[in-house]
């Protein structure tokens, strides 16, 4: 058999790598105009740019791609050549980003996950890869392309974007986080003394002192919050956009579920696509933050190997109403979601209390003791029914169950999360006592498992119950008499 011969990429690449060049270094490209502009040799800056997209189009030339039966290899450098390979059994996922100038291009990159990502790995990436290959391309990489007998594969849109879900955007502190950083960016720059001498720093001096501090301060904060809404709107409508989650089960020629995957698109201006290999799949976590759940909504994430648990890689809705989470949850793990959970005792909900009403306890001593004033005392009343409003709430959320081999974990308040993991992908239990827990008589049992966030609690169960949980969740563990 012939080797796979070595392909390159689209040559329509040859107008994106020049630009992106140019884009990356336009520190070296403003040095060399300002070495210009102080000999007087405009040539400087002309060498400088003519460098860089000379740089660019090489680039194209030297990088090259094959994909075999037992790997991938990508091929590249102008100055060190390196030869990146990945095993193809060891391929988790298939992602494509295309920016803007891609999508005019008709191009997108294509991005290979594996599990080893997490210990430092190189990414893999085909920068960029024609839109019409990329079908082909990831069925190739994932291995999921019908037989000659299987039947066409059948696509189900399991949730596709509404603009009502922009009602959750300001629930975060996106816009906020963004405000703080253009912040940052002028104080380190120096503009911070350019902008106190401008027109318009002098009339907005002159106008706080007419309206005066109070009503200065309030209209200082409500042009922040109406920034940060408008801003946190503006990135989920252009992150978000436009998204559709969708299930491909591929079925074989005596009807039989093959190989499926799970399919998300999103964005308006620069396109993102995620491919998940439904073999790779080990349940799903749904998230409702405080706000967000106090307007019915919630954020759901997949739990699958070789993607990371945390952020944006394992996102598969974003903040949306809870109904909708629910059902595509429903939809991927499906015995997990029914079903009541198992509370775990009076001793954890009294931790609960506990830790929630500590530093409100705390905080009337002190005042006692240093003879607050009555405006104190206000403080630490308020304080005092948030965190037994908080207290309150993370009792009722948690609890448990096992069964239909699932396991099912709820608790938190702020961030409150339930956990559905399959059991066949646990690969270990640890059972952890603070001296606290000791006290109380309970435990965090810990499921750990190669997908995900690797690890996922059951918060405060009962200890003498903790390994049979564990033993029932997965009989291969039998079953374990608790030591203490």
């Amino acid at each position: 058999m012939s080797p796979v011969q070595w392909r390159r990429l689209s040559p329509r690449m040859l107008l994106v790598h020049p630009i992106h060049e140019v884009l990356r270094q336009l520190p070296l490209l403003i040095g060399s105009v300002v070495l210009g502009t102080a000999t007087g040799n405009p040539l400087w800056s002309v060498a400088a740019l003519v460098l860089l997209v000379a740089y660019g189009v090489a680039r194209w030339f030297t990088t090259t791609y094959r994909i075999d039966a037992e790997q991938i290899q990508r091929r590249e450098g102008v100055l060190q050549r390196t030869v990146l390979s990945m095993p193809r059994n060891r391929i988790r996922s298939v992602s494509t980003d295309a920016r803007l100038l891609h999508r005019l291009l008709g191009l997108t990159v294509v991005k290979v996950s594996t599990g080893q990502e997490a210990r430092g790995d190189a990414e893999f990436a085909l920068d960029a890869v024609r839109v019409e290959e990329v079908t082909a391309l990831r069925a190739l990489l994932l291995a999921d392309a019908p037989g000659p007998e299987a039947a066409p594969a059948q696509d189900v849109v399991l949730a596709r974007w509404q603009p009502s879900w922009l009602r959750y955007s300001p629930l975060s502190l996106t816009g906020l986080a963004m405000i703080a950083a253009v912040v940052g960016v002028i104080y380190q720059t120096g503009a911070v003394a350019a902008l106190e001498d401008s027109e318009l720093a002098q009339a907005g001096l002159n106008a706080a002192q007419r309206l005066g501090v109070a009503a200065a301060v309030a209209v200082a904060a409500l042009t922040v919050l109406l920034a940060s809404v408008t801003l946190s709107v503006l990135r989920s409508l252009v992150t978000f956009g436009n998204l559709v989650l969708s299930r491909r089960d591929d079925v074989d020629g005596d009807g039989a579920d093959a190989n499926g995957v799970l399919h998300l698109t999103h964005g308006l201006l620069r396109v993102r696509e995620h491919t998940y290999d439904m073999r790779r799949l080990r349940g799903g976590t749904l998230r409702e933050p405080l706000l967000v759940r106090a307007f019915g909504g919630a954020r759901l994430d997949a739990v699958m190997t070789g993607v990371d648990g945390s952020g944006e890689a394992s996102l598969l809705l974003p903040p949306c109403p809870r109904g909708i989470a629910e059902a595509v949850l429903f939809d991927l793990t499906a015995p997990a979601v029914g079903g009541q959970l198992q509370r775990h005792g009076r001793a954890a909900v009294r931790r609960r209390w506990t830790r929630a009403l500590a530093l409100p306890a705390v905080a009337a001593v002190a005042a006692v003791v240093v003879s607050a004033p009555l405006w104190v005392w206000a403080l630490v009343a308020v304080c005092t029914t948030a965190c037994a409003f908080l207290g309150f709430d993370r009792a009722r959320a948690l609890g448990h169950r096992v069964g239909d081999g699932w396991l099912v974990a709820r608790s938190g308040s702020l961030d409150r999360r339930r956990d559905c993991i399959a059991a066949p992908g646990v690969i270990g239990w640890t059972v952890r006592q603070s001296l606290f827990q000791r006290r109380a008589g309970v435990a965090t049992l810990v499921a750990a498992t190669a997908a995900g966030v690797k690890g996922y609690r059951v918060l405060d169960v009962p200890a003498e119950l903790a390994w049979s949980i564990a033993a029932e969740t997965t009989p291969w563990l039998g079953r374990t008499e608790w030591a203490r």
